[in-house]
């Protein structure tokens, strides 16, 4: 005896609030009559790519290398924080290679905002990890305080 297969219609695609398709799982119901007469459901999901259109955003990276002697200032303040030789603070260095931990990070962001008469806040000293991001900053602030 031979098998009838039949498949259900699988509900329409989704749409995002703005009107875009996503990817949808659509169930799909098949009913098969098997060779001993038994009739049977079964339930598998068939998932289909439905293309998004993509946002456009803008991504501004911004390149600007701080000044030499804002870096030359930043550099030896960090030296002196942290007590170690001036010749080992570069711009590269990470403040964990010299080791400095949360808190002396904190306090040499302080030193620096005292020395250049600007206020970095919380936010602009959470993404420095090197001397030359240091110097980055205070460029940047300086720049937009005046």
């Amino acid at each position: 005896m031979a098998s009838l297969v039949s498949t259900l219609p699988a509900p329409p695609a989704a749409t995002t609030s703005r009107g875009r398709l996503a990817s949808v799982a659509r169930p799909s119901a098949t009913a098969f009559l098997t060779t001993q007469g038994a009739v049977g459901l079964k339930f598998a999901p068939r998932i289909s790519q439905i293309p998004v259109a993509k946002s456009r955003k803008s991504t501004r990276i911004s390149c600007a290398a701080a000044e030499p002697e804002t870096l030359q200032v930043v550099q030896n303040t960090i030296a002196k924080q942290l007590s170690i030789d001036e010749g080992s603070v570069t711009p590269q260095t990470k403040f964990a290679d010299l080791g400095a931990d949360s808190l002396d990070t904190v306090e040499i962001m302080m030193a620096l905002e005292e020395k250049f008469g600007v206020s970095i806040g919380e936010g602009g000293a959470e993404n420095i990890a090197t001397v030359q991001d240091a110097a980055d900053l205070i460029e940047k602030v300086k720049a937009t305080a005046s």
